[in-house]
């Protein structure tokens, strides 16, 4: 996702309309409706401005997220294995309420996919506020793993609306879900600092401009 388009969602989110977020920046609405169009780009003070306004780093702005998995130990073509086996075992777990295998542990809520020579096992306790992990085995060797605990912040919250969200990952973003994706009312927003090899994110959800869950993660490869 580009910054024109990230710009038109996240001012959508805040409820501003063009005119509305000029006047806030300081600068006309042609100028916001070009930016908006990918016309022009904005100069770093504006986007220090855009940034602060819309709660979110001036390099999630700027970035592409074509680069936000970079290359690490692992030859390229394991790493996409890998990130490719994350995203199928993703979208046949939890999010499309299926593959639930026996409680690990007391009170836990456990999903197991297995492909080939890849095994992938989520694990979480609790409910409204909650913890788990994510892990994938390959040949039966542990070599990723993602921790992550949230929480509901109020009755707005819709769990299809959070796994439709996350059944959008794709390997631009294959983390937990994409950086912005939006049905009716809700709009999911996701941000991650690192690559896949060794990163930390933080996702939320809002319900028009109120925001109803957050949920920060951390993880990478093991060896």
């Amino acid at each position: 996702m580009i910054f024109s388009e990230k710009l038109q969602i996240l001012r959508k989110n805040k409820g501003y309309t063009q005119e509305a977020l000029a006047e806030k920046l300081g600068v006309s609405r042609q100028a916001v409706a070009k930016w908006e169009s990918g016309q022009i780009y904005p100069d770093i003070s504006n986007l220090i401005q855009i940034s602060n306004l819309m709660s979110v780093s001036v390099d999630y702005l700027v970035k592409d997220q074509e680069c936000a998995v970079s290359i690490g130990p692992q030859s390229d073509t394991d790493l996409d294995e890998l990130i490719a086996f994350r995203l199928e075992a993703n979208v046949n777990t939890y999010t499309a309420f299926m593959n639930e295998v026996d409680a690990t542990r007391p009170a836990s809520h456990d999903f197991r996919y297995e492909k080939g020579k890849y095994m992938y096992h989520d694990t979480y306790i609790g409910g409204e506020e909650f913890a788990g992990e994510e892990a994938v085995w390959k040949d039966g060797q542990a070599i990723y793993a993602m921790n992550y605990m949230g929480r509901v912040l109020a009755d707005g919250f819709s769990g299809d609306f959070l796994k439709e969200a996350l059944r959008a990952a794709d390997k631009k973003m294959p983390y937990r879900g994409p950086s912005v994706y939006q049905s009716g009312e809700y709009t999911y927003i996701c941000k991650v600092t690192g690559d896949f090899t060794w990163f930390q994110g933080y996702e939320e959800i809002y319900q028009s401009d109120l925001k109803v869950y957050e949920c920060v993660f951390h993880g990478g490869l093991l060896k």
